[in-house]
């Protein structure tokens, strides 16, 4: 006999919460270097910008209270993420007087490509050519990006990473736990002394100006870019790195593959790259991402060789991509009418949106895809539908609520505790988003359905930065064809992994649950989630009688990429089957993702910095109405 809920709202409380977890996801700490107790004071050296113009930093100095430099590199794969955030803080701190600088002490990079790497940032900072290196020696500075702070003295308050973002090269943390610069100067513009004076910076090696080497000049036997790197680049990696597509740079051009090449082979030797969480099982899974062992020893020889070119008339028809979405043209895209302004402290934000489509006829998504304007920001969302106008008063209510007096946690939509508000109980979902989930194509025959008497309803979940922040999202449907009768509405089923809390310190912390099914059913998808103190999860099932088989494991977890596996061969089980969750958590300070430094107790809850443990498994039935499962195993009857 099925259990049933002691109420009807703990049943819907338990859905909701389901439906938030699908898609939660989501710098160096500070690190004291042995800077020692006085502050040198750096010697004057005169440099001159791109225009030309001369600059002395004793001057600069002299009339400030405090000078930023910040050396960048063209060809540094970590330095554009950055620009934006050091071009934020210049405009923060101009009226307390602090001066910012961009300086380039790579003596083999040109002018054009910093003006190029300044544009495409759209960033208008001052950039120092010190290609003599005489600052980087003055300053200690080895790496790029990495900031100095001086007084007005010339006396060194601080060098070292901007914030804690990343743990190491092009490997971020989840959250932004401290702006070291951002730090300093505020305690040095308060009077008091500097508290962190230096932090491990991580980015690219500023090369000595007695050590330049020329590349390798290969023959025609050797492996060059055109041959034999770009067929590579054009199977496994330029489906995501695209212009604005899920990635955060492209890999197009010789140029682009060429910037990013020592980082291409470590990531790739590493199978970081592509991106493919599942050890087991392998080969049932659609669009399964892995390099051949020759397609990875290809791409280390091609940065061995010192990347070489090669005769463009070896390169393969370029890829064409219809449009800059994923899955091409969508039937149906829906925007923000206006932007989202996300204030830089505090709790993070869950907003529900209405997005009104205005279709005249039911229709059945086959696909969806998600592209936030910032995904800085955005944590996930969760894709409900919702009878229309049933939100409406909601949005009107939070119009008419005091406005924070910087224009913080305004615009379209209502912010939530958790859920979608009052009274806002949905239809039905259609999935959600996180950074990492690439859109697919449901099976033939299998949809969501969207009646034409609905609005689309997102919760979004952002998180803060320490800036203020803007979005616009926007998602893009596609609908089924007329040619195809859609038998089945896809259900999603709900795995849970039970526990209150997580111990601090605890390395290997186990998380187990379990559903029996009910009723006959066929396993289209499995998503597995967890926050940022996942190590490993591991889905099976055992049939009546039989012995478990792994569903799904991902070793080692990586929080940003969640994404929905789709079996190739739809996989039926009988009623009765069960299904388990295992998974481990990390919660020591060895843990590069743990946001608290010291661990401390982490609650299961909704919060970046909670945790969770679900999965959600995409099925269909040949029996009408919901799928249903029970939390405890089946009676069986004793063998006559």
């Amino acid at each position: 006999m099925s259990e049933k809920p002691s109420s009807w709202w703990i049943g819907i409380s338990v859905g909701l919460l389901a439906w938030a977890a699908l898609m939660f996801l989501p710098g160096s700490r500070a690190e004291p270097q042995g800077v020692p107790a006085e502050r040198p004071t750096v010697a004057d050296v005169s440099v001159r910008d791109l225009e030309g113009k001369a600059w002395s930093l004793s001057a600069v100095c002299a009339t400030h209270q405090a000078v930023v430099l910040v050396f960048v590199s063209a060809e540094c794969p970590m330095v554009g993420n950055y620009l934006p955030v050091v071009a934020d803080l210049a405009k923060s701190y101009k009226p307390r007087n602090v001066a910012f600088f961009l300086v380039c002490s790579n003596p083999e990079e040109t002018i054009d490509s910093l003006k190029e790497m300044l544009q495409e940032a759209k960033v208008a900072l001052p950039l120092w050519l010190d290609h003599q290196q005489a600052l980087a020696r003055a300053t200690g500075a080895t790496l790029t990006p990495q900031a100095v702070i001086l007084d007005s003295q010339r006396r060194l308050l601080y060098r070292g990473a901007i914030d804690d973002q990343y743990y190491a090269r092009l490997k971020p943390r989840p959250v932004i736990t401290r702006q070291h610069v951002k730090a300093a100067l505020d305690e040095h513009l308060q009077g008091k002394p500097v508290t962190v004076r230096e932090t491990r910076a991580y980015g690219c090696e500023i090369p000595s100006a007695q050590k330049r080497t020329q590349p390798a000049t290969p023959s025609r036997a050797e492996v060059t870019y055109y041959r034999d790197v770009l067929p590579i680049l054009q199977r496994h990696c330029q489906e995501c790195h695209r212009p604005n597509n899920v990635a955060p740079f492209s890999l197009l051009t010789y140029r682009q593959a060429v910037k990013w090449g020592p980082d291409i082979r470590e990531f790739t030797a590493n199978h970081w790259m592509p991106p493919w969480r599942v050890r087991e099982p392998r080969n049932v899974f659609h669009n399964e991402r892995r390099l051949t062992e020759q397609e990875i020893t290809t791409l280390a020889r091609w940065v061995e060789a010192g990347m070489p070119e090669g005769d463009p008339k070896d390169a393969p028809p370029p890829r064409a991509w219809s449009d800059d979405w994923y899955l091409g043209k969508p039937d149906l895209v829906l925007e923000l009418p206006e932007e989202m302004i996300i204030g830089p402290e505090g709790r993070d934000l869950f907003r529900c949106f209405i997005l009104r489509h205005h279709l005249t006829e039911d229709k059945f998504i086959k696909a969806f895809e998600v592209r936030p304007s910032n995904r800085r920001v955005v944590h996930h969302t969760l894709n409900m539908i919702i009878p229309k106008g049933l939100a409406d008063k909601l949005e009107q209510e939070e119009r008419a609520k005091p406005k924070h007096p910087e224009g913080y946690d305004t615009g379209p939509g209502y912010t939530v505790a958790m859920g979608f508000g009052r009274g806002v109980a949905p239809r039905s979902g259609f999935g959600g988003w996180a950074p990492g989930l690439l859109p697919h194509y449901l099976p033939r025959g299998v949809a969501y359905y969207l009646p034409k008497d609905s609005d689309i309803l997102l919760q979004v979940h952002y998180h803060r930065t320490g800036k203020v922040e803007r979005d616009r999202l926007q998602i893009a449907l596609y609908f089924a064809k007329p040619d195809e009768p859609i038998q089945h509405r896809l259900q999603t089923l709900v795995l849970p992994g039970r526990f209150l809390f997580i111990p601090a310190g605890a390395k290997h912390f186990e998380v187990k649950g379990q559903v029996w099914l009910e009723q006959e059913a066929t396993i289209l998808s499995v998503l597995a989630h967890m926050h940022l103190l996942g190590k490993d999860i591991r889905v099976t099932y055992t049939v009546p009688n039989g012995e478990p088989k792994t569903l799904l494991y991902i070793e080692p977890w990586d929080y940003n990429w969640q994404e929905t596996y789709f079996f190739k061969e739809p996989l039926r089980l009988p009623a009765g089957t069960k299904l388990e969750v295992i998974a481990h958590y990390d919660n020591s300070a060895d843990n590069p993702n743990n946001p608290n430094q010291p661990p401390r107790v982490v609650l299961f809850g909704e919060q970046t910095t909670d945790e969770m443990c679900f999965v959600f498994l995409g099925a269909i039935s040949d029996q009408p109405g919901r799928i249903r499962v029970r939390t405890r195993a089946p009676e069986t009857k004793p063998a006559p």
